[in-house]
């Protein structure tokens, strides 16, 4: 099974109090669409009636985001596919390095 597969038995026995997609920010568009596929293997495995649903996840973090640069338009594009926003970002190996999102920063990173 793929690993968001996986994950959807966790959530269907459990009620989080928030379900985040944690994702590359390295892999550019290819987490857009592991974050399609992870959000609709919740949907689709859901106990609860989400059809016409657009989004399960609850927010995205996204890890290896001091090391992206043109890349960083796939942010963009999952806030914008789901809805959700990016809560944090991961710029190091330790837990003082989730990061709140510096929305200047990516529009720079853009604007470059």
């Amino acid at each position: 099974k793929q690993w968001y597969q996986r994950r959807v038995p966790i959530t269907a026995g459990n009620t989080p109090d928030l379900t985040l997609f944690v994702g590359e920010a390295l892999v550019g568009n290819e987490a857009v669409d592991q974050l399609v596929k992870f959000n609709q293997s919740l949907i689709d495995h859901s106990s609860t009636a989400l059809a016409g649903t657009k989004s399960v996840i609850d927010g995205i973090l996204l890890t290896k985001f001091d090391c992206i640069d043109d890349k960083v338009g796939a942010a963009i594009s999952m806030t914008y596919i789901t809805g959700q926003p990016i809560i944090f970002v991961g710029t190091g190996q330790q837990y003082p390095d989730l990061k709140s999102l510096n929305v200047k920063s990516v529009v720079s990173a853009l604007l470059r």
